[in-house]
């Protein structure tokens, strides 16, 4: 059964885990929601379906046809994060408070911890690094034309319209996106459209009483990871990604989230952290904070993108 951390979080009684995990979903709703499946072992193989059967209309007396669907094999494979936080021994022995020292260490390390996998969510390419998993840029292939891929139709950029993005809305199949993923700049663009257009966006409180920006009842899951510089090649509806840099273009992902549609993966667990000990290079004593998650897309119509707009 799949978690998100928030939930994931009141089961444990660490003081340090727990602000750990706090300190990590905190500014991030795509960690406050994405759901989480614990598997045992070094990764998860699964099918994803291709093509339905196919039904047909018959007379009394046909030889009926035969016909499956089609599914192609993933495997999705658990990678290794962390990093160790020291603190020095000094500061220990002259702090009157010990808990609250470790914990701001470990609050840098946690905040450290959010932003790589942030952007491993979106940019992770496990071809290019295999100790990376795989971000939604690659389980879309947002350099390949597909129908989960909405173009804005012009080669090097062009304005973002509300038309585009419900579009890409439409191509989220098995039911409506959980949220859109995208930049502060993409949301601004998309405030200044509806504003001309005499009408405001919804607004909402996370958990943490952060602001939530929403359209057509689907929340903004606003991170700095998403680069606003892209750059796509092509011309009209089948224009592709050809670099993450070296322009002034954005993404904007719908997605759905759950056990049959992007979930994250992770080891029972979870979150890790681990008292390592007193050092013997350095008069500090060490503490590890390790993670082995992981990005599983079940379906491949859970997700779409929308590429190559620009600020105009």
């Amino acid at each position: 059964m799949a978690t998100n951390l928030v939930e994931a979080s009141k089961l444990s009684n660490d003081v340090l885990l727990v602000g750990v995990i706090e300190e990590i979903i905190k500014d991030s709703p795509i960690l406050q929601n994405l759901p989480f499946i614990d598997i045992v072992g070094n990764g998860l193989t699964f099918n994803r379906e291709l093509a339905l059967p196919t039904i047909d209309f018959y007379d009394v007396g046909d030889t009926w046809v035969e016909s499956t669907p089609t599914f192609t094999q993933i495997t999705a494979s658990l990678k290794i994060m962390g990093g160790d936080a020291d603190v020095d021994n000094f500061l220990k022995a002259t702090r009157s408070n010990l808990q609250d020292l470790e914990a701001a260490v470990l609050q840098l390390k946690a905040k450290a911890l959010r932003h790589k996998f942030e952007e491993m969510f979106l940019y992770g390419d496990s071809a290019t690094n295999p100790k990376q998993f795989d971000g939604l840029r690659k389980m879309i292939d947002l350099t390949t034309a597909s129908d989960q891929l909405i173009s804005i139709g012009t080669a090097g950029g062009a304005a973002l319209t509300l038309a585009k993005l419900d579009e890409v809305i439409d191509a989220v199949k098995g039911g409506k996106p959980d949220a859109l993923i995208m930049s502060k700049r993409s949301r601004r663009l998309i405030q200044d459209i509806t504003r001309a257009a005499g009408f405001e966006l919804e607004n909402d409180k996370d958990n943490f009483g952060n602001f939530l920006t929403i359209y057509n009842g689907i929340p903004f899951w606003l991170t700095d990871w998403q680069l606003d510089t892209h750059l796509t090649t092509g011309s009209g509806v089948d224009n592709v990604e050809s670099a993450t840099t070296g322009g002034d273009e954005s993404v904007i992902y719908a997605v759905r989230l759950g056990e049959g549609a992007l979930a994250g993966l992770q080891s029972p667990g979870g979150i890790v952290v681990e008292p390592i000990g007193s050092l013997e290079t350095k008069d500090a004593t060490r503490t590890r904070v390790k993670w082995y998650p992981s990005l599983a897309l079940f379906c491949s119509v859970s997700v779409a993108a929308l590429i190559g707009f620009d600020a105009t």
